[in-house]
């Protein structure tokens, strides 16, 4: 078309509203067709449930459950619903906290208490955050340094025997003091009678520095994510004392969290992500695929390991380093027929009540509420519809936990009272 018959006035009004009609549908149509059909298929808002924002940087911390993060976009599973996702590894959570707060990131593989301890304010600035969906249950472990093994501890019993014959400045440390490995660590030492605080020292140490600081002799234990736990043993400088899933039979673990205001002004974004984060989750937990998840995740950019210290207990393969092996059929899990993802009420109303239990938080929130305001079931269920992934009958779920006590979500403030050893 010529610059003249560009510019020429349409003088037909009737005409003229056809043209732009048709322009515009055109236009729509065009754009639509860029988006994936999966994408297409959820909500729509302001006419398209294109991603708003379409590049993402999505922080990690080194530990094998950063997999589903990895592999949603070396696989190309973020790019299925018109997304790129850049990981940023980051050296602690605290970092991810305050990068998640600031804007820094998008969003990120955290620990689940370290969401709900930003949204009521006890584990840095106060803001509104949302918990997306589960990334992973199970595959955390409890290390014990080897000088403890000199002295006969072996276990949860055996350590308190210790504790109480020789009383010293006993050092264990968590990652975090609102997240889940802190909670893991404080559950099992008051399961075995050891009140965490004023029987023993806890400290706060990254997760990739738990080795070397071991190494050193700067604790007697840790609670931390894999691979550093298999890492211990490889290294012949502790034994693990109890996994996780022993603790809790497919307990919550990391989470894809945000910001509450990143979800209202890019809900379509976040519903992307987490149907790409479900179908990277669904490929990992295709146990022919593991080794090659083990493999790309043990790189410098991402886990910085070596293969053999990871690829193991993702097969379920433990060696606590006292001479049992064994097949854990409760090993790390990511998708496990969709049932890993759901982000329960429950799951992050225990944290809460465990928060209050150790004192973190002074009075009884409104757990139900904060649950309810914080996990973002809504776009959750409809990622899940994106991605066929199906969903649980209800947001509430039950658990034993090591110590017999049941937890089912129905009265929070009642268990969160319950326990003998609390602050």
């Amino acid at each position: 078309m010529s610059d003249t018959q560009d510019k020429a006035p349409i003088q037909d009004p009737g005409k003229r509203d056809f043209i732009k009609r048709t322009t515009a549908l055109s236009a729509a149509a065009a754009l639509m067709a860029m988006v994936p059909p999966g994408v297409r298929s959820g909500a729509w808002a302001a006419g398209s449930d294109a991603p708003e924002k379409p590049r993402l940087s999505v922080g990690f911390i080194p530990l094998t459950d950063c997999a589903s993060v990895v592999m949603a976009a070396v696989k190309g599973f973020d790019r299925k619903y018109g997304l790129t996702i850049t990981p940023s590894k980051e050296a602690s959570w605290a970092a991810v906290r305050d990068k998640l707060v600031n804007g820094e990131l998008d969003a990120a593989h955290v620990l689940y208490g370290l969401i709900y301890g930003v949204q009521l304010g006890i584990g840095g600035p106060k803001q509104d955050m949302a918990v997306l969906a589960t990334l992973n249950h199970n595959g955390q472990a409890i290390t014990l340094s080897n000088q403890l093994k000199a002295k006969g501890v072996r276990d949860g019993a055996s350590l308190a025997r210790l504790v109480k014959a020789e009383p010293r400045e006993y050092t264990f440390a968590q990652t975090f003091p609102t997240g889940t490995h802190a909670m893991w660590l404080y559950y099992w030492l008051a399961a075995h009678g050891i009140d965490p605080f004023r029987d023993v020292k806890n400290i706060v140490v990254p997760p990739p520095q738990m080795v070397a600081n071991m190494r050193v002799g700067n604790m007697d234990g840790f609670c931390v994510g894999e691979p550093w736990n298999a890492r211990a043993i490889r290294d012949n400088i502790g034994f693990t004392a109890v996994t996780t899933q022993a603790i809790w039979k497919n307990h919550p673990e990391k989470v894809l969290g945000t910001r509450a205001e990143f979800v209202e002004k890019y809900p379509n974004t976040a519903r992307a992500m987490i149907a790409a984060i479900l179908d990277a989750s669904k490929y990992i937990d295709d146990m022919k695929h593991r080794a090659e998840v083990a493999r790309v995740i043990s790189a410098k950019s991402y886990v910085n390991t070596d293969y053999d210290s990871i690829v193991g207990r993702m097969h379920g393969e433990y060696d606590n380093g006292l001479g049992r092996k064994w097949s854990d059929p409760d090993y790390m899990k990511f998708y496990n027929g969709g049932s890993v993802g759901f982000p329960y009420l429950s799951d992050g109303m225990w944290f809460l009540t465990q928060h209050k239990r150790w004192g973190l938080l002074k009075t009884h929130p409104d757990y139900l509420a904060v649950a309810r305001k914080v996990n973002r079931i809504d776009l959750y269920k409809e990622a899940a519809a994106m991605t066929g992934t199906p969903l649980p009958k209800s947001g509430m779920r039950a658990s034993k936990l090591i110590d017999g006590v049941v937890w089912d979500g129905s009265k929070p403030a009642q268990y969160a009272d319950s326990f003998r050893i609390k602050a």
